[in-house]
């Protein structure tokens, strides 16, 4: 989907992925003291970057759609926290190096060549010691799991993170599946992402 296809999505139902934070962002991050700056990549409509920002975290988020920056903007002066919303494309926007201690990418599912490109951008933002955590549709999810992008070219394999990971001089800490629990009709099902945190070497 391109950047009008996005736009057209978010702004045809009132929030796309809901309010609340991913679960698997929460799970990773809820026990970590707040660290200083943080990055959200492919920020969508806020709701991970509005979490981090109000756990103390000061946070860039970017995204290429203006409706979702728009509205995720919207969203945090509801919440009452201040979050520096950009509105760029991931594949040409690079973040000033050496500046954050967390970057996220959740659920980007772009081709794996993209993939690299916007992991290295992440990569070179980190200060040292920084850490990128990662996480999003599996491509054994077509097959096995249920939701998500029907194309394979966009579903993330853990060899391919790790070596996006490799790629960018990054110590990998954990690259593996997960299981998410999905309420359907037939009752519920479960969905495979992937899930990768890496660590900016000193």
């Amino acid at each position: 989907m391109d950047h009008e296809d996005w736009n057209v999505r978010y702004g045809a139902t009132d929030l796309v992925w809901g309010a609340d934070p991913n679960r698997f962002v929460v799970a990773e991050l809820e026990s970590r003291t707040p660290q200083g700056r943080a990055l959200d990549l492919a920020c969508g409509e806020g709701r991970n970057a509005i979490w981090l920002a109000e756990r103390g975290w000061k946070v860039t988020a970017v995204d290429f759609s203006d409706v979702a920056i728009e509205r995720a903007s919207k969203l945090a002066d509801g919440r009452g926290v201040d979050v520096e919303w950009l509105c760029r494309d991931l594949m040409s926007y690079e973040p000033t190096a050496e500046e954050f201690q967390l970057a996220m990418i959740v659920y980007l599912q772009v081709p794996a060549a993209d993939l690299r490109r916007v992991v290295a951008h992440a990569a070179a933002a980190l200060a040292p010691e920084g850490e990128l955590l990662m996480i999003g549709h599996a491509r054994r999810n077509l097959s096995e799991g249920i939701g998500g992008p029907r194309d394979p070219a966009v579903l993330w394999t853990t060899d391919e993170v790790r070596a996006a990971f490799e790629a960018a001089n990054l110590r990998v800490e954990r690259c593996d599946e997960v299981l998410r629990s999905v309420d359907t009709p037939d009752g519920p099902r479960e969905a495979i992402d992937v899930l990768a945190r890496a660590i900016r070497p000193t």
